[in-house]
């Protein structure tokens, strides 16, 4: 009886460390899916970054010559109030001595197709 005792014992204890072999390799395997979330979630946002980087190098040379571009049109639209405004000062006054002496000079002279009534 002894040796079916010692037998149980030896299958209790194998029966054991089978166990605490079972849990510690579920252990690792836990561990090791975590360091493998981590490290995928590291490389996405390494990519992420990588992408969002190239993006705004595209969007800065796409909007910075549509800013150029924008700043040119500032520029040019400027220059032309500048000349208008300076040509307006230029002739304003020789424009109103145009418009008052053709409206302060009048000739009267009676028109060629006014008949005379006798």
């Amino acid at each position: 009886m002894t040796s079916q005792s010692q037998g149980i014992q030896q299958l209790l204890q194998a029966e054991k460390r089978a166990k605490d072999k079972l849990e510690e390799a579920k252990k690792r395997k836990g561990k090791r899916l975590k360091q493998a979330k981590e490290e995928a979630i590291a490389e996405i946002d390494h990519y992420r970054l990588q992408r969002e980087k190239e993006f705004r190098n595209k969007q800065t040379n796409v909007m910075g010559s549509q800013g150029n571009l924008s700043a040119k049109i500032e520029e040019q639209t400027t220059e032309t109030i500048r000349n208008l405004t300076g040509s307006y000062h230029k002739n304003m006054e020789s424009m109103m001595k145009k418009l008052l002496s053709t409206i302060c000079d009048i000739n009267p002279e009676v028109h060629p197709n006014f008949r005379h009534a006798v």
